[in-house]
């Protein structure tokens, strides 16, 4: 949501000591700025230049998540700074604030919850005190902002959210959102929850990127500035993406919820995805836009660990080159490549069920046309088909023991913006122009998905 923020002014009055808000987040990049500079989840104020009637939920530095409250005379009234360091830019979170401040005991008044646990350990923990009617006070000049500190443009949230719910004057544990898998132990998303909203609550982001309140009030909310793309990625299915944190060379920058890559210009290694592949059949596209340096596109089994190992340099990497070639270990393949360039879009299909010669295969596609006469629908086929080693070959202290996709550009006086979908239906902000077929309806893809392939998500990893 960088550069994109949600806003809606209260209709009517309320003033209440009572109130949950429950969200999703998905975190695309970990916070490390400086103090009071984390980016906002939500902020309901008044409509002034002052602090009066002032909540905010913050993403600080350092990580953390606080929530602080200033009341009617712009003092503050509440403060709680999270000990729990938010760092997992593949995982959603579910965060539940449960607010009762009539309440005898102090730390009650504002329950915390992620992933379903209580969670009380806090840096900073200014109780609020019993009866304070400001947490959520609502007059008709306050504003919900979500995204951005309401009366700038600064503090952007880099994320993904959704289900996305307040209660004005009810309260709900964690539990009323979500439950704990019996098989997995995970915790996950109750996707209607039963609840009283009050005058000013909401349910927005339900099933998408619709700002329409799905709650019986009609509370809607209006895109204040930006794009808000809607992602298949969800709290039920998270796919992957390319990964920030795998960055230690490349000084890459990511954006569009790490989907979107501009390869950093003092290296020449490369990037993976935060998903990793031991077995089964797995299909993603990927379409530079910007830049001429050499790209390469393909699969790694190791991490890079010095800034000049290039994808087609590697024994584990095998790498589909923009000039017309496929390589691995430094060495072409052989076969028949076609060059591409910006706009173009390359498949990539990974099989790691099927065999051959004791490798598994790997097949990659330029505007829907399979590459080098191969066939990824027809397992059986040894037409065209890159061998590469199987996962369970590739566990040693540099290698993985599995597969991530993974890109880089070669000049490292360079940069080349590339777009990758996982599934999420979109390069950038720009939806495909025509999805193609996918039996396995596990994601939006622009070309046909290969028979028995499947999205690296989630559910694309359990199928």
């Amino acid at each position: 949501m960088a550069s994109t923020y949600l806003t809606r002014a209260f209709s009517s009055s309320t003033t209440t000591t009572k109130a949950t808000l429950s969200f999703w987040v998905k975190f695309s990049a970990i916070n490390t700025g400086v103090s009071n500079t984390g980016s906002m989840l939500f902020q309901a104020r008044d409509s002034s230049s002052s602090n009066n009637y002032r909540t905010f939920i913050r993403y600080e530095e350092n990580a953390t998540l606080d929530f602080m409250v200033y009341n009617s005379s712009g003092s503050l009234v509440g403060e709680y700074y999270s000990k729990r360091k938010f760092r997992d830019c593949n995982a959603w979170y579910h965060i539940c604030y449960s607010i009762d401040t009539t309440l005898s005991t102090a730390s009650d008044r504002l329950k915390f919850y992620v992933n379903g646990v209580r969670d009380t350990e806090f840096d900073t923990s200014n109780y609020t005190a019993l009866g304070q009617n400001d947490l959520v006070k609502t007059t008709s000049s306050v504003f919900t902002d979500i995204s951005r500190n309401g009366g700038s443009a600064g503090y952007y949230f880099n994320g993904v959210l959704s289900h996305y719910i307040l209660t004005d004057g009810y309260v709900y544990q964690a539990d009323t959102f979500g439950s704990t898998d019996s098989t997995t132990g995970e915790w996950k998303i109750n996707t209607s929850p039963s609840v009283n909203y009050g005058t000013n609550g909401f349910w927005i982001l339900k099933d998408g990127n619709s700002v329409t309140d799905s709650s019986p009030n009609s509370n809607n909310f209006t895109v204040g500035a930006g794009t808000l793309t809607k992602t298949e990625d969800c709290p039920s299915n998270v796919f992957a993406t390319m990964n920030p944190l795998d960055n230690y060379w490349q000084g890459s920058t990511f954006s569009n919820g790490n989907n979107t890559i501009v390869t950093g210009s003092s290296s020449t290694t490369f990037n993976t995805s935060t998903l990793l592949m031991t077995s089964g059949k797995y299909y993603v596209e990927v379409k530079p836009t910007v830049g001429s340096a050499t790209l390469n596109i393909g699969v790694t089994g190791e991490q890079a660990v010095n800034a000049s190992q290039t994808l087609a340099s590697r024994g584990t990497g095998y790498a589909y080159v923009d000039s017309g070639s496929v390589f691995n270990n430094g060495s072409s393949v052989g076969g028949t490549w076609s060059t591409y360039t910006n706009n173009d879009i390359i498949g990539i299909a990974i099989n790691l069920d099927d065999e051959q010669g004791g490798l598994n295969k790997l097949y990659f596609s330029k505007n829907g046309v399979w590459q080098n006469g191969a066939d990824p629908s027809t397992p059986s086929s040894v037409t065209g088909v890159v061998g590469i080693t199987k996962p369970s070959n590739l566990i040693s202290e540099s290698k993985m023991g599995a597969y991530a996709f993974a890109m880089n550009e070669t000049w490292n006086d360079n940069t080349r913006t590339v777009q990758w979908n996982f599934g999420n239906g979109y390069f950038g902000t720009t939806a495909v122009s025509s999805a193609g077929t996918n039996a396995s309806n596990n994601g939006i893809f622009e070309y046909d998905v290969p028979t028995g392939f499947t999205a690296l998500s989630t559910k694309g990893l359990n199928t």
